[in-house]
């Protein structure tokens, strides 16, 4: 009875946690679904409740890019996201050797304080970037843009980092040392290319995060040529809050997705190596 009671139990925790995994998929992926099939819709369609369009159509994909210079923002996007992440990475790098690998008194207290400041609401610091953009003379530029994001990507990728880097083994260090290897030696010849997965999981975060930015990028961008995607759908609209082309909207939102989508399954290995990085030590 015991062995009989022990397998029923063992397949209802399989058959939870299942579930639990259906259910998770399910909230996670459906609102994405939804948008693709709402944006093979069109007038009066769009207000139906349908699991797949019955008269699928492709003319919202086709006005995005006809009624704005759609294609410019999304490479807009691209190369801020882009520079940002790599100049992170780059920074973030340096700043990590420093803070995981060298003992030097106050080093809590700058990780404290590199955190801190990922703590302040874009809000908070949106006057003083502005005027910071404006007096270099960035303002509706991708560098302005660029320049403002790595207040949001450099503390988030040091802190990660060097969290990574405190857990490489200090016998590399001291066998580099005695070879007479200097410390930039160290960190690009030998720690870099361990810490690959941990740069592929930690980019890939502050791309998505540089990606989607809206506040920045709708105050420091004033002309349609210099937009990113989440200013460029945020500014389709109709006539009015009832006419607005939901259709449309939805079609962009798909188009903006699918970059992340195949970044994340191009680095699918790295990213899973990179965030159970130190979870096993041998």
């Amino acid at each position: 009875m015991s062995a009989g009671r022990h397998s029923i139990m063992r397949i209802a925790g399989r058959f939870g946690f299942y579930l639990l995994v259906a259910a998770i998929l399910f909230y996670t992926v459906f609102p994405f679904y939804w948008a693709i099939v709402s944006s093979l819709k069109s007038g009066s369609a769009l207000f139906e409740a349908e699991l797949l369009p019955w008269d699928p159509t492709f003319e919202n994909y086709a006005a995005v890019f006809r009624d704005q210079p759609f294609a410019r923002t999304i490479a807009n996007s691209l190369i801020v996201a882009t520079l940002a992440t790599v100049l992170s990475l780059l920074l973030a790098a340096s700043a990590a050797f420093a803070l995981g690998r060298i003992r030097f008194r106050g080093r809590t207290t700058v990780l404290l304080a590199i955190l801190s400041v990922s703590m302040f609401p874009q809000v908070a610091v949106l006057s003083g970037m502005f005027e910071l953009v404006r007096g270099l003379g960035l303002y509706n530029s991708l560098a302005g843009l660029v320049l403002s994001y790595l207040i949001l990507t450099l503390p988030f990728t040091t802190w990660v980092l060097t969290a990574f880097m405190r857990e490489l083994p200090a016998e590399l260090e001291e066998a580099a040392i005695v070879d007479g290897a200097s410390s930039w030696r160290i960190l690009v010849g030998i720690f870099l290319p361990l810490m690959a997965p941990s740069l592929a999981a930690t980019g890939l975060l502050a791309f998505i995060l540089a990606w989607n930015e809206f506040l920045f990028a709708l105050t420091f961008t004033l002309s349609p040529e210099q937009r990113t995607v989440p200013v460029a759908i945020a500014l389709i609209s109709g006539a009015s809050a009832y006419e607005l082309p939901w259709g449309r909207v939805m079609a962009a939102s798909v188009i903006v997705t699918l970059p992340l989508v195949a970044l994340v399954m191009l680095l699918q290995r790295r990213i899973v190596a990179g965030l159970t990085a130190g979870a096993i030590k041998g």
